[in-house]
């Protein structure tokens, strides 16, 4: 799943982005108490797979610009780079925590993605949902199912296209899914 997908607004239902939350391990406990009183962090303790409870610092790019530009004055160890794009995303951690940043009501705010409910670019065809991550992989999965050839390797999003259902692949519904899909791109 990429880092940022495109989403319907929890608040006006219009076109949002969400955006993993990232979390970097503290390895230090005297550095908790700066994490904890940051407006900038989220300060929570991690189960790993062994059952061994670490602490971590969870940052929403998303809510600051889509950036780590907003970081500064971190203690020493850590660098806002860290947080840019770090192997910790919070999808990792049994959470869909992030942040949806909404153009049109302004919305800005921590949230549980709810995937694929959440998924802007998403259609119903004969009782099953097909969704895309983005516009891009809207467009992929529109011109795939279009096509007579399915040729996933001439497509950016080809690890996606490979697990399309049957179902919506077949001739039959091939025009209804390319309506369908069209129309949302019109959005």
């Amino acid at each position: 799943m990429p880092h940022k997908v495109d989403v319907k607004c929890p608040s006006c239902g219009e076109y949002a982005l969400f955006e993993f939350a990232e979390v970097v391990k503290i390895s230090l406990k005297k550095d908790i108490s700066f994490f904890e009183a940051s407006d900038l962090f989220e300060y929570r303790k991690f189960k790993d797979s062994c059952g061994h409870i670490w602490h971590g610092a969870v940052y929403y790019a998303g809510l600051h610009g889509r950036s780590t530009q907003a970081i500064r004055d971190l203690p020493q160890g850590y660098e806002p780079e860290n947080w840019g794009h770090s192997k910790y995303l919070m999808r990792n951690h049994g959470t869909d925590l992030g942040s949806v940043t909404c153009n049109q009501c302004h919305l800005r705010t921590p949230y549980i993605l709810d995937w694929p409910h959440d998924a802007f670019f998403k259609i119903s065809v004969k009782g099953q949902e097909l969704w895309a991550f983005n516009r891009e992989s809207a467009v992929d999965l529109r011109d795939y199912i279009e096509s007579t050839e399915r040729k996933t390797d001439q497509y950016r999003w080809s690890r996606f296209l490979l697990h399309i259902p049957t179902t919506f692949k077949k001739q039959n519904v091939r025009d209804s899914v390319v309506k369908k899909l069209t129309k949302a791109l019109r959005c």
